[in-house]
């Protein structure tokens, strides 16, 4: 792997790479707009990687309940029966953290978002094509299989790949995408539930696969993440991305060489902390109180408004 450390004219290194690239972050004075490649390196992060937030499964299914076509196809799921089929979505999601680090890792990120809209295809079809509900249940496993691989490896190139002053900005659309894929799919749940036949339930099933074919179209348009590379072993290859979308294509950009050497040390400094067992995180009362803090964060962002309500 090149080593590319921020040096200045003695090659002595004046300040730590985080301030620099925040100081030359800030400095930046070229909007993403007037960069045709950071124009276009947003606009793909647009299509391929904030589209996953735009799934609306868990919202299609609250409008679902009320269309008297699906109703009266798996002919009226109450009480347990329904619960199973709402909490399926989750379950799936659940069965898959096991797996998806690693894949992420080892694979990439681009492919991991590959594989999880491929998934997300998968079921959305099964579900639209359902036959009985037991289908329709093992669809929405399959939907929560790959909503995991997408997101996980979307939030990361997303972060990864943006620019360090617009990845802020970044961060938050993809946040709130969700509400889009939410609005998306009130309004066609909205617009067919007034079908008398059974596509008044299918086709927003099938509109599930809308934008996961639309990440596999835009995905390779999209270079990989800089970070993974460089943990690879690829680190000309990262730079050269560094270069050509933060750097206005300078290769002796004092930036470019920051943010390459930032990602050098925070992976060195998580390689040593690699072998850090649990026993070890939860050795003090506060790394405890974090730990707790952060498991029940996740847990209570779900577990209130619209959650409880669905």
């Amino acid at each position: 792997m090149a080593s590319r450390r921020l040096s200045h004219g003695n090659g002595s290194q004046l300040e730590s790479n985080d301030a620099t690239v925040t100081r030359l972050a800030r400095q930046d004075r070229v909007p993403w707009s007037g960069n045709d490649e950071r124009a276009s390196v947003f606009r793909f992060i647009c299509d391929g990687a904030l589209l996953i937030r735009k799934s609306f499964d868990s919202s299609l299914l609250n409008g679902l309940q009320a269309v008297p076509s699906w109703l009266e196809y798996f002919h009226h799921p109450r009480s347990a029966l329904l619960g199973v089929v709402s909490s399926m979505y989750s379950l799936g999601a659940i069965a898959a953290v096991p797996f998806v680090p690693s894949i992420v890792d080892n694979y990439g990120r681009r492919r991991s978002i590959c594989i999880g809209s491929i998934l997300m295809i998968i079921g959305g079809v099964l579900q639209g094509g359902a036959l009985n509900l037991t289908m329709f249940i093992a669809a929405r496993f399959i939907l929560g299989l790959g909503i995991v691989f997408a997101i996980v490896a979307a939030s990361s190139l997303i972060g990864e790949l943006s620019h360090p002053k617009e990845r802020a900005i970044m961060g938050s659309l993809f946040s709130s995408c969700y509400m889009i894929g939410s609005l998306t799919a009130a309004g066609v749940t909205l617009g067919t539930f007034a079908m008398a036949s059974d596509w008044g339930w299918r086709i927003p099933s099938f509109l599930q696969v809308l934008p996961s074919l639309l990440q596999v179209s835009f995905i390779s348009f999209l270079p990989e993440s800089p970070r993974w590379l460089i943990s690879k072993g690829r680190g000309d290859e990262a730079y050269a991305i560094l270069v050509k979308y933060h750097a206005e294509g300078d290769e002796n950009s004092d930036f470019a060489k920051a943010e390459y050497t930032q990602i050098e040390e925070t992976l060195e400094e998580e390689l040593k902390n690699a072998g850090m067992s649990w026993k070890q995180v939860l050795s003090t009362s506060g790394m405890q109180k974090r730990v707790i803090i952060a498991s029940f964060l996740g847990l209570f962002t779900q577990w209130s408004g619209n959650g409880l309500i669905s």
